[in-house]
């Protein structure tokens, strides 16, 4: 594995990677997806093992990925594996498939691949995922407002709040507050805590923690220290001034109660 050169964090988590093979259509007990971008959004390439293949769709899953599957309002990453292109990325189960493009023959269960993420578009959905949580932090720390929802893309994205109305010059000041916490580089932390400590954090039952499913232990959270703490499973700057900047395109209403944000992430300027 190897993380991409120019973005090595501070302070590296240890991975145990994963399985071993399977044969005809059959699975391990227990067989899961190690998914590596949970304790580092950095690594960019990764040698992995086939465990499955679905070769009516192309798709292949592996004991161990470091491309992110579409969830939480986050698209999933694209790249390439054993020399083909990743066009979509799913998680089903325990398990994460990667589709691939092309018509060459795919590897068997068994083989060892790499893969390499398209890390541009991955660092852009990193700033403007890592943007949308600066945004709710500035917004219920000013107005006591909780997001209801969000959507994301390279460098642009949405994001509804329980406002009705918009305050008077919320553009220019949202912009401006966003601004100060980007400028303030505030370190961005990945911690697990158990559930039970999970759901007696007020920061995270804010942002609904208690909606995770009972059957998920182990709570993986976002902190961004002094602006922003949620529950998440996305990946993420260091910082906050790794972001760059950000600017409010357009406020919509999107009925009683629920007013839409559209932004742009830019480069810092």
């Amino acid at each position: 594995m190897r993380r991409h050169p120019s973005m090595v964090p501070a302070g590296v988590w240890r991975h145990t990677a994963g399985c071993g093979t399977v044969g005809s259509r059959e699975r391990l007990p227990g067989m899961e997806t190690d998914l590596l971008y949970l304790r580092d959004a950095y690594l960019a390439e990764v040698d992995a093992e086939v465990i499955d293949v679905d070769p009516d769709t192309r798709r292949l899953a592996l004991d161990r990925t470091v491309f992110y599957p579409t969830g939480g309002g986050q698209p999933h990453d694209t790249g390439t594996l054993a020399d083909h292109p990743v066009v979509d990325v799913r998680k089903e189960g325990g398990l994460v498939w990667h589709t691939v493009g092309g018509e060459a023959p795919l590897p068997g269960r068994g083989a060892t691949v790499h893969g390499t993420l398209d890390w541009d578009r991955r660092h852009q959905l990193m700033r403007t995922h890592s943007a949308l949580h600066v945004l709710c932090g500035v917004i219920w720390n000013r107005w006591g407002v909780p997001v209801t929802g969000g959507n994301m893309e390279p460098l642009s994205a949405r994001m509804d709040f329980e406002f009705d109305p918009l305050p008077e010059g919320f553009k220019e000041e949202v912009e401006r507050l966003v601004a100060d916490e980007i400028a303030a580089d505030r370190p961005i932390e990945v911690s697990f805590l158990p559930r039970d400590t999970a759901l007696d954090d007020a920061d995270l039952i804010r942002t609904k923690v208690n909606l995770i499913p009972e059957s998920v232990r182990e709570i993986r959270v976002v902190d961004i220290v002094g602006c922003d703490k949620q529950a998440d499973g996305g990946t993420h700057v260091r910082s906050t001034g790794e972001v760059g900047g950000v600017r409010v395109v357009k406020t919509e209403s999107k009925g009683k109660g629920n007013k839409r944000l559209r932004i742009e992430v830019i480069d810092a300027r």
